[in-house]
């Protein structure tokens, strides 16, 4: 009997790590993501943060997202963003974006524990195809408040959608 159980648990166990494989794996594969941390919790707009990273795979979809860390304190329900995407041979692409960080249904979208919460928004809802080379994200905020408080930490992701 006993061994019947730890037999029928063990096979349970197992299901669920394929599940957890499978279902992982299908959706998008991690490339680059690079955070700028504010040890005074306070992010300038003067402070335009940039990040480096390398495309080989030309053929691939890739989304971009922001990536947020912020104490429950922070003042507003969104943050304005601008993004410079500066590719090889120097092509620059400027994009001012609002991101919604709460709604009056949920509250933060992100996952929080205790007081912090983290966020991963995607830029655009469209995935973009990228030339082989180096591009360089230069990330800074626009919004009123300067410098805008309780920001622990922004950045960027790129990840290959997988087909």
């Amino acid at each position: 009997m006993y061994y019947k159980m730890v037999r029928s648990r063990l096979v349970w166990i197992a299901n669920a790590l394929i599940a957890i494989v499978f279902f992982s794996s299908c959706e998008t594969k991690q490339l680059f993501e690079q955070s700028t941390m504010y040890p005074s919790h306070n992010w300038s707009s003067k402070q335009a943060n940039e990040y480096l990273f390398t495309i080989t795979d030309t053929t691939a979809a890739y989304k971009v997202y922001f990536v947020i860390r912020h104490h429950n304190a922070y003042h507003y329900k969104n943050i304005w963003i601008q993004l410079n995407t500066i590719g090889p041979n120097d092509s620059l692409t400027k994009q001012s974006v609002n991101l919604n960080l709460a709604d009056d249904e949920k509250g933060w979208l992100g996952t929080g524990m205790d007081d912090i919460y983290d966020q991963r928004i995607p830029i655009s809802t469209d995935s973009v195809h990228f030339k082989k080379g180096v591009y360089k994200f230069v990330l800074s905020h626009t919004m009123r408040e300067d410098p805008l408080e309780n920001i622990l930490s922004t950045g960027i992701r790129v990840e290959k959608v997988k087909p």
